[in-house]
């Protein structure tokens, strides 16, 4: 088995993150990052401390807001208006996820480097790591079969987007699907994002594939991927690890679109 190891990429992108902050310092530039969080949940809780952790080891400042979700388009409005915060996060999900869509659209173009509104002026944090970890292990997806699970607002749509336009042969399918074994089993590579624990199977897979889960999902209080635990005894596979895949790279994605806001 060949592991998919974002760990290891992350550590020499914020080695080149911390040069870059400490260049902008240099020009009196203090980076800033405002995190948005509504809903108080075990899982988000952990992605907060971890870009905030990441921020405090670069230099970038991070603030984090946690209004109730009636106060939240005020608050990011002052936030839009003070010059002194170059990017804003809305953490998903919202206490009331009907809002999500009328709320993150209110985050400014320039400053929303979660890429998660209409007029957003950054790639989009998770599909950009997905890519990241794909070429750091010389994967390339041209002439390949692939494979994309779910067509969620974080990753698989904007992934899809990003795929076709580099004319990439990408099928999308969602969780529903009915005979998913049908697809996976003829995919080269398999990008998974669903947040369903436990949708991919060890005889669901093709020999050979490259298997990248970049889902999320709680269960009993530990955070959990799409790939059932069986699939990591196969010893012909190239994949993500059950942690330290995508994740790290995610944060150095973002804070990519940070620094790139800042400068």
């Amino acid at each position: 088995m060949k592991v998919l190891n974002g760990l290891e990429l992350a550590g020499y992108i914020k080695e080149r993150h911390a040069k870059q902050v400490e260049q902008l310092r240099h020009r009196g530039i203090i980076p800033k990052l405002a995190i948005v969080q509504v809903k108080d949940d075990p899982v988000i809780n952990t992605y907060v401390r971890l870009k905030r952790q990441y921020g405090s080891d670069i230099g970038i400042e991070v603030d984090l807001h946690t209004p109730s979700q009636r106060d939240t388009t005020v608050l990011i409005r002052k936030l839009n208006n003070d010059p002194s915060v170059h990017g804003i996060i809305v953490q998903l999900p919202l206490s009331d996820p009907a809002q999500t869509d009328e709320i993150v659209n209110v985050v400014d173009g320039q400053k929303d480097v979660d890429s998660l509104g209409q007029n957003s002026r950054f790639e989009p944090a998770t599909p950009m790591a997905i890519l990241w970890l794909l070429n750091g292990y010389s994967i390339d997806l041209r002439g390949k079969q692939v494979l994309l699970i779910g067509r969620g607002k974080l990753v698989g749509a904007p992934l899809e987007k990003i795929l076709k336009n580099s004319e990439i042969n990408v099928t999308v399918v969602d969780k529903g699907v009915k005979d998913l074994p049908s697809y996976t089993i003829e995919a080269d590579v398999i990008i998974t994002a669903t947040g369903s624990p436990a949708i991919l199977y060890p005889d669901m897979i093709k020999n050979g594939a490259v298997v990248v889960d970049a889902g999320v999902a709680s269960e009993d209080g530990k955070t959990i991927g799409d790939l059932s635990p069986e699939v990591y005894k196969r010893e012909d596979l190239t994949l993500t690890p059950e942690k330290g895949g995508v994740g790290p790279l995610t944060v150095c994605a973002l804070f990519e679109n940070v620094i790139r806001a800042a400068s």
